[in-house]
């Protein structure tokens, strides 16, 4: 039996919903588990506590600000926290290894938790991998001197992977080794009752934080250009998340109401009211200008929901090649209306087999079984 050690910064606290950061994290460890590995998690919490937690041991450290994402190295005044954090994260890892002894430490994600997992491999000689999500890339790794540190970091370990196929590639031009690609899906639940409308009019969704990256401003653009005859064709829109968009979301989307379309508005979901909107739905909307591959893909295809997609990151290879929706020209307000206009004449459940492929591609359990085959190599 496999004994893994997951150091990760993101992670479910106790008495946060569904939505809460590290959901997948918590779905990861379990499907290594229910693999036949021994896993034991290092994550962040407001408070320091060592407990069992849905069949995982979770080992939390004190950190002065959650989520770790909004310290930021480029600002000063985050530096004592960040200190603080890098501190108090690698005397956490040292005494899992300490006590656990793991045969293997999984850094989630580059960093900080490669850092931690690389001191920690050296002292008790434990090989370690790291699991790099586009912000390690993407964000930090533009920073000169992070940049060369992330790259060594990821040269010491033993195996490198990646949340996106580009990202993957990305990856291995930092650090100058493979990476292989490993998908980032949450366990969505048990398959989906309500069967995709057969002809319009047709319902959709829209489910992520209202922010320009995301491109819910662009899908506003869009319902606001559509014409009547459009409509007649579009049974209701669903807009449910938040950010810091969300002022212009709530005007524009009162608007529309306003104006008589049937639009809702909602805030973030929790994993049954996720399974309840895609339930509803027949297309999910994903309008992102920036992304590699978001978790609500990967939901939708669990779901067996086709996605309409703006051409950005990994999207305009997974939906060719699955044949799982439609994907616009360019990641744009105009290219998404003709896609949208597309889906309004087409059925959705045309998409059906290349959803089924996508779906166990994307899988939890075939992400954890890929994970372990990799590391016992």
């Amino acid at each position: 039996m496999k004994r893994i050690l997951l150091v990760t910064t993101s992670y479910p606290d106790r008495g946060e919903g569904e939505a809460a950061a590290g959901m997948f994290v918590r779905d990861f460890a379990l499907a290594l588990q229910a693999e036949g590995a021994e896993v034991h998690v290092v994550a962040p919490a407001i408070a320091a506590s060592q407990t069992l937690e849905s069949e995982l041991f979770v080992a939390r450290f004190a950190a002065p600000k959650l989520p770790l994402s909004l310290l930021n190295p480029t600002h000063p005044t985050d530096w004592p926290s960040i200190l603080n954090t890098l501190a108090a994260g690698q005397h956490a890892v040292m005494k899992a290894c300490d006590s656990f002894k793991p045969d293997h430490i999984l850094a989630l994600w580059a960093l900080p938790s490669g850092a931690w997992a690389e001191k920690a491999g050296k002292r008790y000689a434990i090989p370690y991998s790291t699991w790099a999500l586009g912000s390690d890339i993407w964000s930090l790794g533009k920073i000169p001197l992070i940049r060369q540190y992330l790259g060594h970091i990821m040269r010491q370990a033993d195996h490198r992977f990646a949340d996106g196929i580009q990202l993957s590639r990305d990856v291995t031009d930092l650090s100058g080794e493979d990476c292989s690609f490993l998908p980032s899906s949450r366990s969505f639940g048990p398959p989906i009752s309500r069967q995709l409308s057969t002809k319009p009019p047709y319902r959709m969704a829209f489910l992520g934080r209202w922010h320009a990256n995301k491109g819910v401003d662009i899908l506003l653009e869009v319902l606001e250009t559509l014409a009547p005859e459009d409509w007649e064709n579009i049974s209701a829109i669903r807009i449910n998340g938040g950010g810091p968009l969300e002022v212009d979301v709530a005007h524009r989307c009162r608007n529309l109401q306003e104006a008589g379309f049937p639009l809702e508005i909602g805030g973030y979901l929790d994993l049954q009211g996720a399974r309840e909107l895609f339930e509803w739905t027949d297309f999910i909307v994903i309008p992102s200008r920036i992304e590699s591959i978001p978790v609500v893909f990967s939901d939708a295809m669990q779901a067996s929901r086709p996605v309409i997609a703006s051409p950005v990151g990994d999207l305009p290879h997974l939906i060719q090649t699955y044949g799982c929706g439609l994907l616009a020209e360019h990641p744009n307000a105009s290219s998404l209306l003709t896609a949208i206009r597309k889906a309004l004449t087409t059925t959705p459940q045309k998409f059906g087999s290349g959803i089924k492929l996508a779906a166990a591609e994307f899988s939890i359990g075939t992400t954890a079984q890929h994970f372990l085959e990799v590391i016992a190599s």
